[in-house]
């Protein structure tokens, strides 16, 4: 199976290699990071000298145009467009540093979650 991430903005690709690339930024910290592009799989590569605290909240734009990713779902959320095999999907992912909560999206229904503290988003995700 392949995954191909895409801004929901300008439709760049994310992941022309291994990782998805995003523009993170906390406080002072900015730089691009790496998210593992399987659903479910929650690594994150980042420069030697950036490092995560649990609980930070970080903001991701797309490297292209610069847009933040948050989804109007929940602020603690940012949306990517996700294409499975030919599928053009929502892939919404916490923006909450060790919190592993992941949705794959068919319009606004929930096709598939992953993550431990997905159930954190029950009440904002997947109505509507």
């Amino acid at each position: 199976m392949s995954w191909e991430y895409s801004c929901p903005k300008c439709e760049a690709m994310l992941n022309p290699g291994c990782a998805i690339v995003l523009v993170a930024s906390h406080n002072k910290d900015r730089c691009l990071i790496g998210l593992h592009p399987q659903p479910g799989k929650y690594e994150i590569y980042l420069p030697p000298s950036v490092h995560t605290v649990d609980g930070d909240h970080w903001a991701f734009a797309c490297p292209m145009c610069h847009e933040d990713l948050r989804t109007d779902e929940d602020e603690n959320l940012c949306e990517l467009t996700l294409r499975i095999d030919g599928d053009a999907l929502r892939i919404l992912f916490s923006r909450v540093a060790g919190e592993h909560a992941t949705f794959i999206m068919h319009g606004r229904v929930i096709r598939e979650r992953y993550g431990e503290d997905s159930s954190r988003y029950d009440e904002f995700v997947g109505h509507g």
